[in-house]
């Protein structure tokens, strides 16, 4: 019997160290780990000992003889990954982190931003060093796109909170929260109180469709309804047109599906989930019934993950809809398709699209349809949303999607791009305007080349909105080895504020600060609301309720 990694998969890496056997590929120091839309266990080679299913912080490991119908294909997608890639045994150890001598005293390091890039950080900085971190954050509460970003019927990939909550109980960890840099303190006050500061704050805007229309009443970023439905303080009174029976969204990553999924799955399922009440309420209401995903692009080059793709197989209720006419690839794509060495992910994509392609419909369902190749050139309308207009596209050699003059409307009054996020910039910090990131070298922030002392990134604004929740781990213990290698080498200059200064300095010019005692009070009524509701928890989504829980 051998375990098996499925759908909810984090990319977190933490069970590739703690297999005995060294079964779980990629490593994190192999090349193909940074476009790895999941790990994978060699079945031939499994022990069967269970010490990845206590180091996954996402529940995503089962044994094969436990595996739900729903994620049965997983036992020959973990096959399949290996008779590409034939497991190798030479496996070195990682080295032992440096640690720092204990005679240069406490590192005191300031994080900015609690989401996922911030807490691996945290995490990371608490197993090396005698250590003091605060963690500041504009929300009154943690956990950035854990909390505010994955879908609500994603429950198993929020756990990765629990296992922060639990590495961060020791007061070696502050937190300040309700705390908005530039306005309660400023980066300069920051280093004064810190040996160094990394900043983590995500990529919190999103890229332009560049067409005419975009802007009308109806039309709105994937991101603002992301938000808007889990309850994020600053999206709670946004208001999105249900009342047509046809949203298409533009673009088809793991968001798009996030998004068709909460919009046509059934409410009552929902209502079992963490969503925020208002968005049940409005999802009750609603009248969709078809969700059109446009890529622009092939099957093959799909933004979407296959686990994400095969997981819409089960959903209740909802037809996914393919136009066979969409499968039949150009010669480019055909030529990868034929490969023998293809990548069995990319297999894997085409051959679920084809499924979907032949699968039985059901009037009475609802409908997610997929629709390739696809560029929008207008969102119709004069004071709202009443359709799009897109081109037809023909891939290039290089894969690169190029519109004809073919063209085709869509009736719609909810038009949602989801085209991809992009940082904005720090305030004191150097920025790179194309690529929306801070320029770093191994998270070390620069300026012209040279490093600036002292500050240091991690996360989306480091290297760009790509990977998973768990990419951040790889990445946040990057940007702490070179942290640490500074303070080791003496380039950190010392704090002239210690922490009861900077918590003296926080309490008096922002009152309504919400420390680590704050946070458990709003945890705790979160859950306790959803206890008796069935639900994992129920959220306060305003600042106000936020702040008033906070205060018991």
């Amino acid at each position: 019997m051998a375990y098996v990694i499925t759908q909810r998969c984090c990319n977190d890496a933490s069970c590739v160290t703690e297999c005995p056997v060294d079964c779980i590929r990629p490593t994190p120091d192999q090349p193909e780990f940074a476009t790895a839309e999941m790990l994978y266990i060699d079945p031939d080679t499994c022990i069967d000992c269970g010490a990845c299913v206590d180091a996954c912080p996402v529940d995503a490991i089962f044994s094969e003889d436990d595996l739900l119908a729903s994620l049965g294909r997983y036992r020959e997608i973990n096959a399949e990954y290996f008779r590409r890639h034939p497991l190798e045994t030479n496996f070195d150890p990682l080295a032992t982190p440096v640690r720092p001598p204990k005679s240069l005293g406490t590192l005191r390091v300031a994080i900015v931003g609690a989401g996922p890039a911030a807490c691996y950080a945290a995490d990371e900085l608490l197993r090396r060093s005698d250590v003091e971190v605060e963690m500041f954050d504009r929300l009154p509460t943690p956990w950035g796109l854990v909390r505010a970003g994955v879908a609500p019927d994603h429950a198993g990939t929020k756990n990765v909170a629990t296992m922060f909550e639990s590495a961060f109980r020791r007061d070696t960890l502050q937190y300040y929260l309700n705390v908005e840099i530039g306005e309660h303190i400023d980066h300069r006050e920051l280093l004064e109180h810190h040996h160094a500061v990394i900043y983590a704050v995500g990529a919190s805007s999103d890229r332009k469709l560049g067409v005419p229309g975009e802007d009308l009443p109806g039309s709105h970023s994937a991101t603002e309804f992301v938000a808007w439905y889990n309850g994020h303080p600053d999206f709670a009174e946004r208001e999105f047109d249900l009342s047509g029976e046809r949203a298409v969204i533009v673009g088809n990553g793991n968001v798009a599906l996030d998004v068709a999924r909460v919009l046509t799955v059934d409410p009552d399922e929902l209502a079992k989930t963490d969503i925020a009440d208002h968005a049940l309420d409005a999802l009750r209401r609603s009248n969709i019934r078809e969700v059109v995903i446009l890529g622009r692009r092939g099957p093959l080059q799909a933004a979407y993950s296959s686990p994400e793709f095969l997981a819409l197989t089960h959903l209740k209720g909802v037809d996914v809809v393919v136009d066979p006419a969409d499968l039949d690839l150009d010669e480019h794509s055909r030529a990868i398709l034929d490969d023998p060495n293809i990548e069995p992910s990319l297999r894997l994509k085409y051959q679920l699209a084809q499924e979907y392609s032949t699968g039985r419909r059901d009037p009475a369902n609802k409908r997610i349809v997929f629709r390739y190749l696809a560029t929008p050139t207008e969102v119709l309308g004069d004071d709202h949303v009443t359709g799009i207009e897109f081109a037809h596209n023909e891939l290039t050699a290089d894969l690169v999607a190029t519109p004809t003059d073919r063209t085709e409307r869509l009736d719609t009054g909810l038009v949602l791009r989801s085209i991809g996020y992009r940082g904005v910039p720090v305030p004191g910090l150097p920025f790179d305007e194309r690529r929306g990131v801070v320029p770093s070298e191994h998270g070390r922030v620069l300026v012209d080349t040279q490093p600036l002392p002292g500050v240091y990134v991690a996360g989306w604004i480091k290297r760009g909105p790509r990977g998973v929740i768990g990419s951040n781990r790889i990445d946040a213990e990057e940007t702490v080895e070179a942290l640490i290698d500074d303070f080791i080498a003496g380039r950190l200059t010392n704090p002239t504020g210690d922490r009861a200064a900077l918590r003296a300095l926080l309490t008096e010019r922002q009152p309504d600060l919400v420390d680590r005692a704050a946070w458990k009070t709003i945890d705790q009524a979160e859950k306790a609301a959803g206890k008796a509701a069935g639900r994992p928890r129920v959220k306060f989504t305003t600042r106000a309720d936020l702040l008033k829980a906070a205060k018991g």
